[in-house]
């Protein structure tokens, strides 16, 4: 018994573990179920092809695919910075730029209300050193630049009156400062479309390795159930080996409990039957069980579900005498009159479409 608690012990182990690992490989396929319902035409067709290129990603693959695209980003943005670098020195070299040079002399102008008006102060000097940063504080891309450099002027527009000279210099410092930007603005756009298809492209290769990575999870919680699935087998064997032998009377009374079962219930215990007799025919129109021709193994696997599907059924009656049978010695001079009842109990009162003679 020991041993049987202990090889019990292990399995029920090994089936947690085994449901919570399934939960998961089930919750994945969902939310990738969802993910592909809810995007966007493009993204599907990408993923179904992808799909079809690569079977298998593994991730070492995948960081070296995200390193090279992050380098080879990291050169067409500086490129893109060295030419926005050539329009912002054009800028700042203006005759016009001078007021705009270093930030506004708040407290020596004496513009109490300066921080009540502008949000946000800005200045070349401020823009410049963010571009030659070097320590992770700097511009990540040219739009950064480009926003900062209109705030210079849009708010030097702000505070003062349009008659006013910063005013006018600031205006038109941005309209030459726009026409420059447009001519750089389809370069940014294409970068930024290539940045966005490379987001998507990471994005893929990383549903395709977790997919990957879930498959090879489901094929050995397979090998795994089909392992305890064998375990148990050895386990219910060893159980019945250690069982005492059915008296004809518990076979009759198992017989005739078989023939009162719903018709789904009796191909259930057919089935059961068939496990392990590979020559009785489960699915015949007309079926004949032997029951004094079963192992015990089988007698007893059938007496187990039988009771438990009686229960269900609610026929307490036939649960009863399955229960008398156990009884002891000397109350076995009352086993014709159990049997009598049971006799009168276990008539079909269900229509079947399968013909079943008990043996």
């Amino acid at each position: 018994m020991e041993d049987f608690r202990h090889s019990l012990d292990e399995i029920l182990a090994t089936v947690d573990k085994i449901e919570k690992q399934v939960n998961e490989v089930e919750q994945f396929y969902q939310s990738t179920s969802n993910i592909q319902t809810s995007g966007n035409a493009k993204g599907s067709s990408l993923i179904k092809d992808k799909g079809r290129e690569k079977h298998f990603i593994s991730t070492e693959k995948l960081q070296q695919d995200a390193s090279c695209r992050e380098a080879a980003a990291a050169k067409r943005m500086q490129e893109l910075m060295r030419q926005f670098s050539t329009i912002f020195r054009q800028i700042t070299q203006h005759k016009w730029a001078w007021p705009f040079l270093e930030p506004v002399d708040v407290k020596g102008l004496q513009l109490h209300d300066y921080y009540e008006v502008i949000e946000k102060p800005m200045d070349f000097s401020t823009i410049k050193r963010k571009m030659e940063a070097k320590d992770g504080t700097g511009y990540k891309n040219v739009r950064e630049i480009y926003a900062d450099v209109r705030l210079v002027f849009k708010n030097a527009m702000k505070y003062n009156d349009e008659k006013n000279e910063y005013h006018v210099m600031a205006k038109s410092l941005l309209e030459r400062f726009e026409e420059k930007w447009l001519q750089l603005l389809p370069k940014v756009a294409e970068e930024e479309k290539r940045l966005q298809e490379d987001e998507l492209e990471a994005q893929l290769d990383m549903q395709l390795a977790r997919e990957a990575a879930y498959a090879n999870m489901a094929r050995d919680l397979s090998s795994e159930l089909f392992e305890v699935d064998n375990n148990l087998k050895i386990l219910k064997e060893m159980v019945i080996q250690k069982c005492r032998k059915l008296t004809s009377e518990e076979k009759r009374i198992l017989g005739t409990a078989i023939a009162q079962l719903s018709p789904e219930n009796i191909s259930r215990a057919l089935e059961i039957v068939a496990e392990n007799n590979p020559n009785f025919q489960a699915t015949a129109r007309e079926v004949d069980l032997d029951i004094d021709a079963q192992s015990d193994y089988t007698l007893w696997r059938l007496k187990v579900f039988v009771k438990d599907a009686l229960e269900v059924d609610e026929k307490t009656t036939v649960d009863t005498a399955f229960n008398n049978t156990d009884i002891t010695e000397d109350k076995k001079n009352n086993s014709k009159r159990k049997r009598d009842f049971f006799d009168a109990q276990a008539k079909p009162t269900v229509k079947r479409t399968k013909k079943l003679s008990i043996l």
